[in-house]
C-alpha cells in the first residue's frame, strides 16, 4: 500500500487489519468507546489491537528488483520501500529522521513537481462542463446500444455505479452474449477480490437486455457503442431519434468519427455528444467528452454528471479526427513508422518507450488493440489524403498479410510462444519498404527515438490548441497520462514542452 499509494475502501482496510473499527454513527462517540474499552484491559494499554507482522522473512532485494521494473523510472515507490526497510531495522527515531530527510529531498525534485502538476490538472479537467447551471438528465436508468467489448464495458461500469441499464443489440442471441460479457467481467472482479458477491449480484440484477429500441424510451441517456462505422452509427442514431423522447440525451462512443455528421441524422443536434470511453471501460479513468458544433448545455452537463457517477476524469474535446488522444497517437504512430523506413526496428522503438516510462511501446499497443482498427481508419481517409504527403505502407502490408495483432497470433510481433517475439518476416517487409522508399538509413539511439516521439506529440498538441479542439495544454497532458500511458512522473508532453521553453528563456 505504501509503495503503490492507491487508496482502499474502509471496509477493505478493516478486513486486512489496518483499522480497529469503523464508526457507523458519531465518530467521536465511537472512538471514545474504543478508547474506554482498551483502557479497561489495564496496563500496558495497547495502541493497536492488531498484531504486527514480522519483516524478517521479506527478501528486500527481490522486492526492490520487482519494484524497479514496475515503477519504470519513478523514484517515489523505491524511496518508500527504502523507508520501510529502514523502519524494519532501525530504532523508531532513526527511521523517522531518515524518512523525513527523504521526504524533504523528494518534494523539491523534478518528479514531485510533475506529479503535483498532473494531480491538479486532473482535478481541473472538464472545468467548462461545470461552468453553467444547466442540470443533467437523470442517470438512474441508462441505455446502451451494442454489447461488444466497449458496450459491455460501459454497461458494466454503469451497473456497478448503481444505474439500471438496458442493453440493446440487433437480436436476442447477440444481446444475451452481451449480457454474458457483463456477467463475466463482474464475476472476474469477484474472483480477484475487488468486488463482494452481494454487490456483484445486485449489479447484474440492474441489467436487462433485448433487441427492441422502443424499450429505451424510459432512459434519459442512451450511449451508442456499436462497430466503428459511420453508416452503421448513423442508422442507429436515426432509429434512436424516432423512439426517444425529445428531452433524452444521445451519445456516441466513437473514438474518431465525426460527431457532427452523426448529429445530422437527428431532429435536435443539441442533445447529441460524444462520450469516448477507453477500454476496458469499467477500469480506465479517462472520458473524452466530445462537444459537437451544436451540442447543448444539457448534454454537456450530462457528460460531466456521468463522469462523476463513474469516477472518471472528463476532458472536453472538439470535433476532429481522433479528438485529442487518438489524434496525437495517430501522429506519433505515423512518425514511428517513418522511423522504420529510416532504419529503426519495432522492438527498438518499443524498448525506448518502455525505458522512458511507458508500460508498452506503440507497436505492442497496436498488436494488443488490433491493427485492423487503424487500418480501417486509414482506408476511410485514403480518398481525401494528400497524394504528395508522406505515407508509410508497412502497417497496411501487415494487415493485408492477415497479421492483425495478438488476436491472429501475429502482428508487429509473433505470439506463437505466448510472448511477443520479433519476427524476421516483419523485418523483411520493413527492409523491402526501406528499399522502395529510397531513404538514407541511419541508426537510432533511445534518446533519438524519444526526442522524435515527444516532438511529434508536442507539435500535434500545439495544433489542437490552435484549432480550439482542446481547452488547455493541461487537458492534453491529462489525456496522454490517464488514457495513453504517458509516465505520470514526467508530467505529460505539453508540460515538458513548457518546462523546456522556460529553461531555454532562463538560459
Amino acid at each position: 500500500m505504501i509503495t503503490g499509494g492507491k487508496p482502499i475502501a474502509a471496509t477493505h482496510a478493516l478486513d486486512i487489519g489496518l483499522l480497529d473499527r469503523i464508526a457507523q454513527a458519531d465518530l467521536i462517540r465511537c472512538a471514545t468507546a474504543l478508547a474506554q474499552e482498551l483502557a479497561q484491559k489495564g496496563p500496558p494499554v495497547p495502541t493497536i489491537t492488531r498484531p504486527c507482522h514480522s519483516s524478517d522473512k521479506i527478501d528486500w532485494e527481490a522486492v526492490e528488483k520487482q519494484m524497479k521494473q514496475k515503477s519504470r523510472g519513478a523514484v517515489a515507490p523505491l524511496e518508500a520501500l527504502s523507508s520501510l526497510h529502514t523502519a524494519a531495522q532501525a530504532p523508531a527515531s532513526e527511521a523517522l529522521s531518515a524518512e523525513r530527510a527523504r521526504f524533504l529531498r523528494l518534494t523539491t525534485s523534478e518528479q514531485a513537481a510533475a506529479l503535483r502538476y498532473v494531480f491538479f490538472a486532473e482535478r481541473a479537467a472538464g472545468k467548462s462542463l461545470r461552468s453553467h447551471d444547466t442540470p443533467p438528465v437523470d442517470l438512474r436508468q441508462v441505455g446502451v446500444i451494442g454489447g461488444g467489448t466497449m458496450g459491455a464495458g460501459i454497461a458494466t461500469a454503469l451497473v456497478l455505479a448503481g444505474s439500471q441499464v438496458r442493453l440493446v443489440e440487433r437480436d436476442a442471441p447477440v444481446a444475451e452474449a452481451g449480457r454474458a460479457r457483463v456477467a463475466q467481467t463482474i464475476a472476474d472482479s469477484v474472483k480477484r477480490g475487488v468486488l463482494a458477491q452481494g454487490a456483484a449480484k445486485a449489479a447484474i440484477a440492474r441489467l436487462s437486455t433485448g433487441s427492441d429500441y422502443a424499450a429505451l424510451a424510459d432512459c434519459a441517456l442512451v450511449i451508442e457503442a456499436v462497430f466503428e462505422d459511420m453508416a452503421v452509427k448513423r442508422q442507429v442514431f436515426s432509429r434512436l431519434d424516432a423512439v426517444m423522447p425529445a428531452e433524452a440525451v444521445l451519445a456516441t462512443n466513437t473514438s474518431y468519427l465525426d460527431v457532427d455528421a452523426l448529429a445530422e441524422t437527428t431532429r435536435d443536434p443539441a442533445r447529441i455528444l460524444g462520450l469516448h470511453f477507453f477500454s476496458p471501460a469499467h477500469v480506465m479513468k479517462l472520458l473524452e467528452v466530445v462537444r459537437g458544433r451544436e451540442t447543448g448545455a444539457r448534454a454537456l452537463a450530462t457528460g460531466a454528471a456521468l463522469a462523476r457517477l463513474l469516477g472518471k476524469v472528463p476532458v472536453v474535446a472538439g470535433v476532429c479526427d481522433g479528438f485529442i488522444g487518438n489524434r496525437i497517437m495517430a501522429a506519433y504512430r505515423r512518425d514511428c513508422e517513418f522511423m522504420l523506413e529510416e532504419g529503426a526496428l519495432p522492438q527498438q522503438i518499443d524498448a525506448a518507450m518502455q525505458d522512458y516510462g511507458f508500460a508498452m511501446g506503440i507497436f505492442a499497443v497496436q498488436d494488443l488493440s488490433g491493427l485492423d482498427i487503424a487500418w480501417a481508419q486509414r482506408k476511410a481517409q485514403a480518398p481525401s489524403r494528400d497524394p504528395s504527403a508522406r505515407y508509410a505502407r508497412i502497417a497496411d502490408q501487415l494487415c493485408e498479410a492477415g497479421r492483425l495483432g495478438r488476436k491472429t497470433g501475429q502482428g508487429w510481433y509473433d505470439y506463437a510462444s505466448g510472448a511477443a517475439k520479433s519476427d524476421p518476416a516483419v523485418e523483411a517487409i520493413i527492409q523491402a519498404e526501406q528499399a522502395r522508399a529510397g531513404r538514407k538509413l541511419r541508426s537510432f539511439s533511445a534518446e533519438d527515438i524519444m526526442a522524435r516521439i515527444l516532438g511529434r506529440m508536442q507539435a500535434e498538441g500545439a495544433a489542437l490548441l490552435q484549432e480550439g479542439i482542446s481547452e488547455s495544454a493541461a487537458d492534453i497532458d491529462v489525456v496522454m497520462v490517464t488514457g495513453y500511458g504517458f509516465p505520470r512522473h514526467k508530467g505529460g508532453p505539453m508540460y515538458l514542452a513548457a518546462k523546456s521553453s522556460s529553461e531555454g528563456k532562463d538560459a
